[in-house]
């Protein structure tokens, strides 16, 4: 097996403070051929493969990846190529640890590895021998009423180590999980924001949609400048990108004015619709907004294969980025698409992929929203596409990878 027979998926982890801490990463077939228990029982190594193959320490940066193992591989080597401060390793129990394992749990703590134990269900002879040796303890939620969900998190209460909620699909059981003693959460529930009409935005989301507007109709530098003012925080938000390393300008950008300048029309419009998912949340960094996180994903990763289609079409690049940052706002503002669109100044094509997944931007559209799904059988179907034929699943795997690594980048 080798990883062009698989999709790099990745869930992400949020904490308290609903701020991104990290992914759990897993890999899923692409192939009938790949017989599906071989698959899981190489795929501790075939991730390991993939950190060293993608760069994923320095795409995730300060995130941490959480990488399941069974209990063979944590004998193997090669996860002491993984480096322990970027990776959590993900105990999935078959039967009882013995002696030698635990020997090799404790040898790992000692490198600074941390380890989780995966789907507790309850102490007993399989859990207790590694409790003391446990940073994470994972729960999952999704079978489970409150009542034993509070069960099993009451049994680890007294221990010094995070419990972690998997399969949070909702706010309310995010906020049930954190007042019984979780601090971590996997799910889609940030995902999920009542669209309702009529819904009045703040003034500064009103402010940034008015300025994404300047900023598509080439509108004056001086009025661009005044918009900004009457949001300093915005203004701070855009030097902080600009000076970032993502960027690496020569020297340091002090005045909105040079901001504004050396950014572009273009781009500054791309950074304007970021800050507008990111007024939604509450992370103080945008690296760690998870809707930011989405958006900037879809929009780097579309902008990319864009660019593997038609690499000297710069306008079908922009717009790229453009539409798959605009795919989130609905979920991010709460608010029908067709409000939104009302109210922000977009390019007929993009128009048309976001209503309907035609063209080339509706079908890489469509593609990276499978991808973000762990559809391997859409990403198959639309891979096959005309349109789309000289992209595949190594494409999208190194496409992420490099998405990663450019949001890492930013020092906002």
């Amino acid at each position: 097996m080798n990883l062009d027979s698989f999709l790099l998926c990745r869930r992400p982890v949020l904490d308290l403070k609903e701020e991104l801490v990290g992914y759990a990463l897993s890999l899923q077939s692409v192939s009938d051929e790949v017989d599906e228990t071989q698959a899981q029982v190489r795929a501790a190594s075939l991730i390991c493969a993939a950190y060293a193959e993608f760069g994923l320490s320095q795409a995730l940066g300060e995130n941490s990846a959480f990488i399941q193992t069974d209990l063979s591989f944590i004998h193997d080597d090669a996860i002491e190529a993984l480096p322990p401060e970027s990776v959590i390793l993900e105990l999935v129990l078959d039967s009882v640890p013995d002696v030698a394992t635990l020997e090799r749990c404790r040898a790992l703590r000692e490198r600074r590895y941390r380890l989780a134990l995966d789907n507790y269900t309850g102490l007993d002879e399989r859990s207790i021998p590694l409790l003391g040796l446990l940073s994470v303890v994972k729960i999952d939620t999704r079978q489970l009423d409150d009542a034993r969900i509070a069960e099993l998190a009451g049994s680890l209460a007294r221990l010094p180590l995070k419990l972690l909620a998997e399969g949070v699909d909702s706010r309310q059981k995010m906020q049930y999980c954190s007042k019984i003693g979780f601090q971590l959460f996997q799910g889609d529930y940030f995902t999920h924001n009542e669209q309702v009409r009529g819904r009045r935005l703040s003034p500064s989301q009103t402010m940034l949609i008015q300025l994404i507007n300047m900023a598509s109709s080439d509108a004056e530098t001086t009025r661009l400048e005044e918009g900004f003012k009457h949001e300093p925080a915005l203004a701070i938000h855009l030097l902080r990108i600009v000076n970032s390393v993502g960027f690496g300008f020569p020297q340091r950008i002090t005045s909105l004015r040079h901001a504004i300048t050396i950014l572009g029309r273009r781009q500054l419009q791309r950074w304007l619709q970021l800050l507008l998912l990111a007024s939604t949340g509450k992370a103080a960094k945008l690296q760690r907004s998870p809707l930011l996180q989405v958006a900037a994903l879809r929009g780097r990763m579309m902008e990319i294969l864009a660019g593997k289609l038609q690499s000297h079409h710069r306008q079908l690049t922009d717009q790229a980025f453009i539409t798959g940052i605009m795919s989130m706002l609905p979920l991010a503002l709460g608010m029908p698409m067709e409000e939104i669109f009302a109210q922000i100044t977009l390019d007929d094509e993009i128009m048309q992929a976001l209503k309907t997944r035609e063209g080339i931007l509706g079908k890489l559209l469509a593609l990276i929203t499978c991808f973000d799904e762990e559809d391997s059988a859409g990403c198959t179907t639309l891979l096959a596409e005309e349109v789309l034929a000289p992209l595949d699943h190594a494409a999208l795997n190194n496409c992420l990878a490099e998405a990663l690594h450019w949001i890492n980048s930013w020092n906002a």
